[in-house]
């Protein structure tokens, strides 16, 4: 299955999910829950006792998420002396968000994943997993990530739908509806208005496991190709003209870390790829270990642009890489487009730690694009 054809089935799949799945409607009760949170409790609905009660669905991964996640700590901030309780729910099931669909993110919608990305970004709200069963969210009926439900002191829905009108970090909103909205239930008053659309990533049923499945099966389909390069062509793949934020890894089948770490690189590759990022691989291995250096590549379905290295010394082919290098494998390199050299390690890769220098300079929202 191609990624064209794969993608028009995912997204026929969430217009059939967000069909037979629908939100709450204006006065519904909210329906109880009981839910492991990011801190290490469990929360239900009824530990939350503020007169207004606001129920974010949310996720890792998500850039329209992301966008949203400052606004909200700073949401909680403004209104946290002001009888308001506001609560995250990730909804997703993390075997269905597949790799290709994290490329703006260093984490995935996983309850570990969730419990890094809070204790990073310091969240002040409970932050609960319903990845797992997904019923919560079966019961509020979220349509994509974030999507808010504002209960009134009864528990009774009084708006649902965006958080404001942009999803733009970096731009003030012409209508913030959350904030109006508990503005209005504060003072009694009823919300201007109580249902919007709703913008971001679709929720992932765990039904979609199986086409996150067919994506990894088409991707060790691919074929694996590996070329020699010599030093002159080194020094011009290191120069980088590109136009793509290049990550360049040096390893060799006879090395233990760099073996280790192989698999977490094409990760991050398949993560990356749809933006202006590419992995390149490149093996410093003897010139007579060539069909050894294809086979291991083969078996980690490295199908990315793969170099085995020609060098009449080795020394020559540390310098050509990086002067900074002392020589030991692996050697890591993130070259921006212009030629800059971003990130450099040499060992084994942390992989949330070169995750995040890759993403620092892709950017998380739609709006570095």
């Amino acid at each position: 299955m191609t990624l064209v054809l794969f993608l028009a089935v995912f997204v026929m799949l969430s217009v059939l999910n967000a069909d037979e799945i629908q939100p709450l409607t204006i006065g519904e009760a909210a329906p109880h829950f009981k839910l492991p949170a990011a801190d290490g409790k469990q929360y239900a609905l009824d530990d939350f006792n503020g007169d207004i009660l606001v129920l974010i669905f949310t996720a890792n991964h998500c850039p329209t998420a992301q966008a949203y996640e400052d606004k909200i700590i700073k949401l909680v901030d403004e209104y946290k002396n002001q009888s308001v309780s506001i609560v995250a729910i990730s909804p997703n099931d993390p075997a269905a968000v597949a790799l290709e669909e994290l490329g703006y993110s260093d984490l995935g919608d996983s309850f570990a994943d969730m419990k890094l990305r809070a204790a990073w970004k310091k969240y002040n709200f409970p932050y609960l997993y319903d990845g797992e069963t997904q019923e919560t969210a079966k019961k509020y009926g979220p349509q994509a990530t974030p999507h808010v439900f504002i209960f009134d002191q009864k528990r009774k829905l009084q708006y649902q739908g965006r958080f404001d009108d942009t999803e733009n970090p970096f731009i003030e909103p012409k209508q913030a509806d959350v904030r109006r909205t508990l503005e209005a239930l504060l003072t009694g008053q009823k919300p201007p208005v109580q249902q919007t659309k709703v913008f971001g990533c679709s929720i992932k049923w765990a039904n979609k496991a199986q086409w996150v499945a067919q994506l990894t099966a088409d991707w060790e389909s691919k074929p694996v190709e590996v070329n020699p390069i010599d030093l002159p062509q080194i020094q011009s793949l290191i120069k980088n003209d590109s136009g793509k934020f290049r990550l360049i890894n040096v390893w060799a089948t006879w090395c233990g870390p760099c073996v280790i770490e192989f698999p977490e690189l094409i990760r991050i590759h398949r993560m990356y790829q749809g933006r202006r990022f590419e992995l390149v691989t490149l093996s410093a291995d003897k010139a007579a270990a060539g069909a050894q250096v294809k086979e291991f590549l083969q078996k980690q379905h490295a199908a990315v642009k793969n170099y085995h290295a020609i060098a009449p010394d080795v020394y020559q082919l540390i310098d050509a890489v990086d002067k900074e290098w002392p020589g030991a494998l692996p050697h890591t390199l993130l070259i921006a487009p212009d030629g800059r050299i971003v990130y450099r390690h040499t060992g084994i890769i942390d992989p949330l730690e070169l995750k995040r220098a890759i993403i620092d300079q892709l950017g998380r929202y739609y709006a570095n694009d």
